[in-house]
């Protein structure tokens, strides 16, 4: 069995960028600041910042780009994906990025923002993102599965 789910929550690093692929899908980049603070067993503060760069698809993309900018919180619902290419001098390259499925906006308009809410699906309310049919999970015999 796979399993592929990320639930993300910060700030975007930068402003949204928004484009159209030749057959007008749209899909929009952004990067997403996740803050970590601790304290050690001393107590001294510890502060860590973790960078991940995401995509969206169709609508999602473009409520992303109309109404964040940089430093919009932001929670984030998707998927790993690995992207790979070889660079101009011929190095083999990766990075892992987040395709986000469903966002939600984080804070009110009293704080600058949108209201919360959901933007997996358009606003006339059918879902544009590949649909796969639905499967039943059946455990196989005795198989313990951690989740």
């Amino acid at each position: 069995m796979n399993f592929n789910k990320v639930f993300i929550a910060g700030n975007l690093t930068r402003d949204p960028e928004l484009k159209y692929t030749p057959s007008g899908a749209a899909v929009c980049s952004f990067g997403v600041a996740i803050n970590n603070k601790w304290t050690d067993k001393s107590g001294e503060k510890h502060e860590s910042v973790t960078f991940v760069d995401c995509d969206a698809w169709s609508r999602t993309a473009e409520v992303i780009s109309e109404h964040l900018s940089k430093g919009s919180p932001i929670f984030v619902e998707g998927r790993l994906q690995l992207d790979q290419w070889t660079d101009k001098d011929g190095q083999k390259r990766s990075k892992l990025k987040v395709v986000c499925e469903r966002m939600q906006f984080v804070g009110s308009k009293r704080e600058g923002g949108p209201d919360s809410g959901d933007y997996a699906r358009p606003e006339h309310g059918q879902d544009t993102r590949p649909q796969e049919p639905e499967r039943q999970y059946e455990p196989a015999g005795d198989a313990n599965i951690p989740f």
